[in-house]
């Protein structure tokens, strides 16, 4: 999420990161004439914490997402994918220019089945689904997209 965010809650986060951010780096950066982030990182020590304590600002909004990943879709529009956690990320910032300010939110999913690749879109459905010969399971299919990731696989024999 930068300046240039136009989502809603992109927006929020942003701006409420960015006016934590100002807060909490002015208190690391007393008595220093360094004001973005990438320069307190290399010059003041303890400034990786400053992620950390920005985060809070940005919690209750999170919450709000009643543990559903606001940007992954499902071919049908809705809103289907349940994280278990989050990271917040400080990725650029500066106390006195705020369209340098840019974060992001890392979501940590419940395990998936993966079950097929259609063109640009992955099949998959809860991996905690009974898989049984003839049994039923709910699937959603999405589109793969910029930011995605597939941190880890487990196969399955």
């Amino acid at each position: 999420m930068d300046a240039a965010s136009v989502k809603p809650w992109d927006k929020i986060v942003f701006e409420d990161s960015y006016r934590e951010f100002k807060i909490q780096a002015q208190m690391v950066a007393q008595g220093t004439p360094y004001t973005t982030y990438g320069e307190l990182l290399v010059n003041v020590p303890n400034t990786a914490r400053l992620a950390g304590l920005v985060a809070p600002a940005i919690t209750g909004y999170v919450q709000q997402l009643n543990e559903t990943v606001p940007d992954i879709l499902n071919n049908l529009g809705r809103r289907f994918l349940k994280f278990k956690n989050f990271r917040f990320e400080l990725i650029n910032s500066s106390i006195t220019d705020k369209s340098k300010h840019q974060v992001a939110i890392n979501f940590y999913t419940e395990p998936l089945q993966w079950h097929d690749t259609i063109q640009n879109f992955l099949l998959v459905s809860d991996a905690s689904a009974e898989l049984a010969d003839g049994a039923e399971v709910n699937t959603n299919l999405f589109e793969l997209q910029p930011y995605l990731n597939i941190q880890t696989l487990k196969t399955v024999i």
